[in-house]
Formats: C-alpha cells, sequence, structure tokens
C-alpha cells in the first residue's frame, strides 16, 4: 500500500503543533502587514495578528511564494509515495490554481483538491482525507470523493461591524455609511467558491444568531436531509477573537439541534479574519465523511 501523505495550509485553522500530532502537514500562509511579510503561526500569532487588525494596519493575504512551495512538497516527497494537498478554495485564492499547474510537473505524485472550502469545513476535509489515507484509499480516489463533495457545507457568519468589509473592498464606503447609520449586522455566507451577504439584520446578536439558525435549519431540511438521514452532517461554531460568545452560541446550537454532532469551537483562519475582523461568530454544517 503506498504511503500518502494529507497536507493543507494554514487557512484550514489547523495549527503547526496540531498537525505535528495528527500527522498532518500544514503549509503556513504569508500575510503582508505595512508591507512586512509574517507566516501564519510562525512569527504570526493570532493574538499579534488582531493586533495589527486593531491598530488599523495595512493587513492582506498573499499566496504561498512557489519556491517555498515546492521545497515544501519536495522533502515530504522524499519520505512519502505522493500526498493529497487540500489549499484553500479557488474562488477566494489563486493560491489554489497555482498549486494544481505546480503540481502538474510531479506525475501525478500530488493530487490537489479543489473541494471549496475554507477555515473549520476545509478543516473537516483534511481530517476526512487523513481517515481515507488510514483506510488504504489512494490520493486520487481521496481527491475525487473531496471534490465531488465540495458543495455539502455552508458556512454561515455574523459581523459586528462593516468597517472590514469596507477597507478589504468587499462593500462601498456608502453601503458601509448606511449599514452603520440603521444600525445593521449583516450576516455572510460561505457556500463553494464565495464570499456572499445572507441577510442583514439589526444590530442584535440576537437577531443575527436567529438569522444563522435560520440558514441551519433551511440547509438541513433541504440540502442536507440525506446527509443527516445517513449519519454524515456535522455541526460547528467558529469565531474571531470571540470565545466566551462562541461558547453560548455552541450550547445554543446543541439545544437547536440535538441529534446532530458537534465536533469543534475554533478560530476561523486569519485568511478569513482578515476581511471581516474580530467579535465575528460563525456556524457551519457540512459532510463528515463515515468510518467504515
Amino acid at each position: 500500500m503506498k504511503k500518502t501523505a494529507i497536507v493543507t495550509d494554514s487557512n484550514s485553522g489547523i495549527t503547526q503543533a496540531e498537525g505535528a500530532k495528527l500527522g498532518i502537514f500544514v503549509v503556513p500562509m504569508p500575510f503582508l502587514v505595512n508591507g512586512e511579510q509574517f507566516y501564519e503561526d510562525i512569527n504570526l500569532t493570532q493574538d499579534e495578528f488582531y493586533e495589527k487588525l486593531k491598530s488599523d494596519a495595512d493587513v492582506s493575504t498573499s499566496q504561498p511564494i512557489v519556491g517555498e512551495l515546492l521545497a515544501f512538497w519536495d522533502k515530504i516527497l522524499q519520505d512519502y509515495d505522493d500526498m493529497v494537498y487540500i489549499p484553500m478554495s479557488s474562488g477566494l485564492s489563486e493560491s489554489c490554481n497555482t498549486a494544481k499547474m505546480l503540481a502538474q510537473d510531479y506525475d501525478g505524485r500530488i493530487q490537489v483538491v479543489d473541494n471549496q472550502r475554507i477555515s473549520i469545513t476545509q478543516k473537516q476535509s483534511v481530517f476526512d482525507a487523513k481517515a481515507m489515507a488510514e483506510e488504504g484509499m489512494s490520493a486520487e480516489e481521496t481527491k475525487d470523493f473531496l471534490e465531488k463533495t465540495k458543495l455539502e457545507a455552508s458556512i454561515y457568519i455574523s459581523l459586528p461591524t462593516l468597517k472590514y468589509l469596507k477597507k478589504g473592498g468587499r462593500i462601498t464606503p456608502a453601503a458601509a455609511a448606511v449599514g452603520t447609520a440603521l444600525h445593521l449586522r449583516p450576516v455572510l455566507q460561505i457556500q463553494g467558491e464565495r464570499l456572499d451577504k445572507y441577510r442583514m439584520t439589526t444590530v442584535t446578536m440576537k437577531a443575527a444568531k436567529a438569522a444563522m439558525i435560520e440558514g441551519l435549519k433551511n440547509d438541513l431540511k433541504n440540502r442536507f436531509a440525506n446527509l443527516a438521514t445517513n449519519g454524515e452532517l456535522a455541526l460547528a461554531v467558529a469565531h474571531t477573537q470571540n470565545f466566551e460568545k462562541a461558547e453560548e452560541f455552541k450550547k445554543e446550537l446543541q439545544a437547536v439541534f440535538p441529534g446532530l454532532p458537534f465536533v469543534s469551537c475554533d478560530p476561523l483562519s486569519l485568511s478569513v479574519a482578515c476581511h471581516i475582523g474580530p467579535g465575528a461568530l460563525a456556524c457551519a454544517l457540512f459532510r463528515m465523511k463515515k468510518a467504515k
């Protein structure tokens, strides 16, 4: 049986320490802060990132540097026959398409998965890939499964402010001004390759959580009903520097959806946080592969 490595990037939310413990390789994503390059979980911690963001530093995401990515892959392939590489969604970054192009020179030893996920849903894909490798599935079979099921995931995110959407150019200054004046709180949605507006609610967190729960209920009823019946659907909560509220939301969701397994309550990846800022609250439904 081939020895297959499971590789992802730090957009998955898997830390270097967690990756080492689980036998998963994590490419640290680069960030530019006032023109200076940092690497997530290497010389840029979550707390340091939010300090810079709150101080109105110019913070932006970047693709992995090609030479560094190739060196990362080459080192892994010294000890493994092949690898499954799961980067963030191609709809949110060009890093996936770049990886696909680079992998063409490896004669099939690198299977790049574009299953259009990020953060907590991407993380579950990585865990699924690890389980499939341990079951003896090939890298190509694993890639095919993850891409076939790529849209079986939803993330809803409530933002406390429009500031960072405005700063990142995702909404116009005029729209931000109107939303702020009307005391509106946006609820965003990630399904597949896009970060879209799902709902505008009143400024209260209660209204925002109600909108997110409504979204989950609709997904459960319409998109994911068969997955729930088959025991292949999981629930998670995430946040941006908002752990206490996330834990409260977790308990609320467990009461609303008692039949669903609860997987995690984790920080959103910094690549998402860069565009939405601190204080956000999120929830997700996603397919989780059943163990054989």
